[in-house]
Order: C-alpha cells, then sequence, then structure tokens
C-alpha cells in the first residue's frame, strides 16, 4: 500500500494496461503484434512446466475468524486445504488463499495488501458496510478526503482497499482485483521472469504483472519502499509442476537476484527464499 494509499499512475490513469504507453507503441503483453518490445515473446513464450503461483498465505492469529471475513469480503468459498483452513475463488483466480497459524501480533504496517474490485457505488457502500459489521475498521494512511476508495483494516490489522466502481485499470479483473506490493521495479522484472507472466505496465517506478491468460487479479509495486522489520504477514507460494524440479528452480530464482533465507522454518519439505526486496516466499516441492 503507498504511503498514502493513493493509487500512483497505473491506477488513478484512466487508462487500461492495454492502452498505456508501456512502450512508446502502447503494446501491453503483447496487445501490439511484432511491436519489438519484448513483452509478447514473452507472453508467447511462457511454459506451463514453470512456476505456478500455488498459493497466496496470510498469518493469522485466530485463522478461522479471518478465513471467514475473508469469505466475505472475497465471496470466496471457505474449504480446507492441506490441512489448513483456506479459501477457494470463486472469481477465476487460479489459486487460493491460506491462512497460517501465528502467534506474533501484526507490528507494522504491510508490505503487501489486496485491493477488492466493486461494480457499483452501492456494491462498493454495500462491502465496506457488511465488513465493518464483521469487525472491519476505517483506518486513515494519508489517503485524503477526496480518495475514491476505501481504506479498512481486517480483524487483525491487515490493510485493504475497497476499490471504487470503474477503475479502468483493474477493468477486467475479478473481486480480487490486485495483490498490492510496496516495491521497487526490481522486484516486479524478478516476479515476472520467475512466473513467466508478462508485464503489463512498467513506468514512473511502478510495475505489474498478469498470468499470460489475463485471468486472475494483478500483481502491482510501487514506491515507496519502506524498512522492514517483522516477517511479512502476506507470502506467495510458488511451485514446480509434476515432474519439475524443486532444486533447479532454486537455483534458478538465485540468478535472477533471489537468496536462500532462515526463519526458523526448520527441517521442511519448502525452501524460504526472499526477493530483491527482501520479501519472503517459499518453493514448494513439485505439483
Amino acid at each position: 500500500m503507498r504511503s498514502s494509499c493513493q493509487y500512483l499512475a497505473m491506477k488513478s490513469s484512466n487508462l487500461t494496461p492495454s492502452q498505456s504507453n508501456l512502450k512508446p507503441t502502447g503494446c501491453v503483453g503483447g496487445a501490439v503484434a511484432g511491436c519489438g518490445c519484448g513483452i509478447e515473446s514473452a507472453q508467447g513464450s511462457w511454459d506451463p512446466m514453470s512456476l505456478q503461483l500455488d498459493e497466496l498465505c496470510l498469518d493469522a492469529i485466530d485463522s478461522h475468524r479471518m478465513a471467514h471475513f475473508w469469505a466475505t469480503a472475497l465471496r470466496w468459498n471457505v474449504d480446507e486445504i492441506d490441512g489448513e483452513i483456506g479459501l477457494v475463488p470463486t472469481d477465476g483466480t487460479r489459486f487460493p488463499i491460506l491462512f497460517e497459524s501465528v502467534a506474533e501480533l501484526k507490528s507494522e504496517k504491510n508490505r503487501i495488501h489486496l485491493d477488492l474490485t466493486t461494480t457499483s457505488i452501492d456494491d462498493q457502500n454495500e462491502t465496506v458496510a457488511s465488513l465493518l459489521a464483521l469487525g472491519a475498521r476505517h483506518i486513515d494512511v494519508g489517503q485524503g478526503p477526496d480518495a475514491t476508495h476505501v481504506v479498512l483494516a481486517d480483524l487483525e490489522g491487515n490493510e485493504l482497499c475497497i476499490i471504487e466502481p470503474g477503475n479502468s485499470f483493474l477493468a477486467d479483473c475479478g473481486r480480487l482485483g490486485s495483490i498490492t506490493c510496496d516495491g521497487t521495479p526490481a522486484a516486479g522484472y524478478f516476479w515476472s521472469e520467475a512466473l513467466g507472466w508478462p508485464l503489463v505496465w512498467d513506468q514512473d517506478e511502478e510495475t505489474a504483472i498478469r498470468a499470460p491468460d489475463r485471468t486472475g487479479p494483478m500483481i502491482t509495486w510501487g514506491p515507496p519502499l519502506n524498512p522492514k522489520h517483522a516477517k511479512n504477514r502476506l507470502h506467495l507460494d510458488i511451485a514446480p509442476p509434476a515432474g519439475g524440479s524443486q532444486q533447479a528452480e532454486v537455483e534458478r530464482l538465485i540468478g535472477l537476484g533471489a537468496q536462500r533465507i532462515d526463519i526458523g522454518q526448520g527441517d521442511v519439505k519448502w525452501v524460504v527464499m526472499a526477493d530483491p526486496d527482501g520479501n519472503e516466499f517459499c518453493v514448494l516441492t513439485p505439483r
């Protein structure tokens, strides 16, 4: 979330991603054939055997209560996933959300938050009202009185935004519009290469990627990137497909700028890493 929770160029613009000036041609993600921007080839060469985004994980003290809150927020379904409570998407998103039980309270503003789309002013107002009734609260992160999105904190203080209807940047996204990260362009480039997802925005120190088939949410990065003093409460789990190699992917990610880190995970089957901005993620075994 930006320090003021204002959408910067990519989200406050009236342009859709395919109309942005990512390249002089206006091509984004191969929208203009043969433009030479490099994104067309990246999208066209996407390999289904590459790393997959397996799940978005959210640390929670009360995982069951948080799951039911977010099920209402996202309009997803609560289910058990790998023995833990999670949410199964209903909006075309290809990955679930998993709630991981922790004892630590949230200690600082999250670097990563979720943006939820709405279809009308009534939808936006009703969403806010329903979440407030469940225990959310309004928060002021400097967004100002003229902001058209609504900034809330969930039951454990995690920031989220309820986006105004008609937001062009997220116009063709589902209810989960964006996984929005405070971060640098380097992180956006890293994740584009890691997942094989093309850039759909790259200007003004902001980047965004989306799955090659244009399903699911955007993942976006933009300034400022504040110092980090604790483990992120949201992180991505990624995995090679069946028949892939976890070790080979870890080495590839290191070559792209990631590093192995120790957060006290002990002897586990997954590998804990940090991206170029220092944000944790896990590389799971093939699946």
